[in-house]
Order: structure tokens, then C-alpha cells, then sequence
């Protein structure tokens, strides 16, 4: 990828990309969301995150000026979310939608050359041109977007979306239908993206992609559930395990990690496996490997315990389904 800036200098910026306090959307007497507060720095990677019909989709078109608000404040990209504002809000940010929206039957370039004359930008040639070595199609501009695979499109929808150089770009499901490769492509492009300074606001259904890409995530279930780094969400929904296997069950072993500090607790979850709740990892492993060899034990291995963010996200989505703190 191409090493020029597409975001402005963040030396520059002060306060965060967005701040939102309180905000909620309702349609009669349907609520979309209501009273979700959040702050994304610049240069971040947000995830947003939740089942259909939570709300993401709408909040996005809120920030991004396409729906009023029915309560709450905003500011996006340093200006006040009002009416008055929408033009200059619209300048600052781009939204990518899960559907590309483009011309088939133009190429790549004249789609961006279209685009370009709809939002005024200056200096169309070379900001197409950037656009283009941003998500490797220079060399593929003048093939007919119809012909060109979906993961290719994406490509191109995302190129449409850097026209303007934005400060906040919104990324609504940006790998749905995508198969592995196209997805890896995308998410290099994301990173990239990121590095050059651009704050990315990100929905998916994909945990996995949510836990590769963002920084921080956010949960939101017509209200918002949780917000933080997927590391700290674990640590605060999930107790401390560690996973003893051995070859052949132990004879004793409540007397074994009863006498262990820093075990807490234990339960045995299959013929030869332990579960400990430790206080401490880092400590009870290898004091734990040592008094297991000290009385014979055959150790085949003593793991802690890993919690995907798709653990995370189903405990707050669905706690009676998962159990918490297992």
C-alpha cells in the first residue's frame, strides 16, 4: 500500500473523534437505542458490536447525519452533531455501507470519478488516484466494477469512501459475504488504514474480526452493555483459570490443591482434568507442576484458560446460555 497520509495530522487534533452522551433514536413508538454515551480517541480502531436490531446500524446513520437524533448530544470529528452542522460533519467523516452502491457498469475509475463530483472534493485526479494505490486497484482501475469480484468491490467502495481524506470513517460490516482471502485483504487494508491515522468506527457480526482489529470495543443491545479493551472485558467477566490434564486421574486431589496457595478453587471436568480458580497465574503454574511431579503425577499439560471475545460477547448478550465466570 502506498505510504501518503490519507488522514489529517493528529498533532493537531484536540478532544476526541467522537463523543456522544445520552444519545437515542426512536421511530414512534419503536426505540432503535437510547441513552448511549461513548468516546472514541483519534487514530482508533472502535468496534461496535451486537445482535440485529440493537441499534448499530441506526447509530451510525446518526453520527454520520443521515437521522436526527430524538435525544442526547453528539460531536463528530470536533463539531457539534445539529442540523446546522450536517455539511460540515459530512466533510470530515465517510460512511462505508455493508452494500458497495456502486455503478457496474462504469469502471472503477469513473465510479470514483462520479463520486468525486458528488462531494465536491478538490483536486478529484490525484485524490482518486491516492484512493486507488490505498487499496491496491490502480492497476485494475479501468475494468467494469460488475466484473470484478465482491471482495473487489469492497475494495472499491472503501477507495470511494477515502476521496474526501476522512478524519472518522465508518466501516458498517465491511467483510459480510466475504470469503477468507477477501477478508484477510480488507482487514490489511483496515490496519493500514489505522497506521495512517485514520479513527475507524466498525460494525460486524464477526467477533473475531472485532477482536483482530479494534482497540476497544463496545456491546450495545438497544442500550449500551459494555465498553473497554477485549482483555479487560475477560478479566472482568471471567475468573482466573488454570486447566491441569494428566495422564491417569490423581488419587487425591482435593488434598493436592487444597494445599496449594493461591488456589481458590478446583473442580474436575473429565476423567483426568482439573479446572484450579487461581488468584494468580503467573505464581500457581509452576507451583502447581512442581507439586503434581512431587507426588508422581504423569503432567501432560497445566494451561490457563482462554475466553474468546465471542465468550465475552455471549455472556453479556446471553449470560443464561454461557454461565458466568466458567
Amino acid at each position: 500500500m502506498n505510504s501518503e497520509p490519507l488522514a489529517p495530522n493528529l498533532g493537531e487534533k484536540v478532544g476526541p473523534a467522537l463523543s456522544v452522551m445520552g444519545l437515542g433514536k426512536r421511530f414512534g413508538d419503536r426505540v432503535a437505542y437510547h441513552d448511549v454515551s461513548f468516546e472514541v480517541e483519534y487514530g482508533e480502531i472502535f468496534g461496535f458490536l451486537g445482535p440485529n436490531g440493537a441499534g448499530k446500524t441506526t447509530t451510525v446513520r446518526t453520527l454520520g447525519t443521515l437521522l436526527a437524533p430524538t435525544s442526547g448530544s453528539a460531536t463528530v470529528a470536533g463539531l457539534p452533531l445539529t442540523p446546522g452542522n450536517g455539511a460540515a460533519i459530512r466533510r470530515r467523516i465517510s460512511i462505508m455501507p455493508e452494500s458497495p452502491g456502486l455503478y457496474l457498469r462504469l469502471s472503477v475509475r469513473e465510479n470514483l470519478q462520479c463520486f468525486a463530483d458528488l462531494y465536491g472534493v478538490t483536486a478529484p485526479a490525484v485524490r482518486i488516484d491516492r484512493a486507488l494505490r490505498a487499496v491496491n486497484l490502480i492497476d485494475r482501475s479501468r475494468e467494469a466494477c460488475g466484473q470484478l469480484s465482491k471482495g473487489l468491490r469492497q475494495r472499491v467502495a472503501l477507495a470511494r469512501a477515502l476521496l474526501s481524506d476522512p478524519e472518522v470513517l465508518f466501516l458498517d460490516e465491511p467483510t459480510s459475504g466475504l470469503d477468507p482471502v477477501a477478508t484477510r485483504d480488507v482487514h490489511e487494508l483496515i490496519t493500514e488504514l489505522r497506521k495512517r491515522g485514520v479513527t475507524i468506527f466498525l460494525t460486524t457480526h464477526r467477533l473475531d474480526e472485532a477482536e483482530r482489529l479494534c482497540d476497544r470495543i463496545a456491546i450495545l443491545n438497544t442500550t449500551l452493555r459494555t465498553i473497554g479493551r477485549p482483555n479487560q472485558l475477560r478479566e472482568q467477566l471471567f475468573a482466573k483459570t488454570l486447566i491441569v490434564k494428566t495422564l491417569v486421574a490423581l488419587a487425591d486431589p482435593d488434598r493436592m490443591f487444597a494445599d496449594l496457595a493461591g488456589v481458590d478453587g478446583w473442580c474436575q471436568n473429565g476423567p483426568a482434568t482439573y479446572v484450579l480458580a487461581v488468584s494468580d497465574v503467573r505464581a500457581v503454574a509452576p507451583a502447581a507442576t512442581r507439586a503434581l511431579v512431587a507426588a508422581g503425577a504423569d503432567v501432560l499439560s497445566i494451561n490457563q484458560s482462554q475466553h474468546s471475545l465471542a465468550d465475552v460477547y455471549l455472556e453479556i448478550i446471553d449470560p443464561n446460555q454461557t454461565g458466568r465466570g466458567r
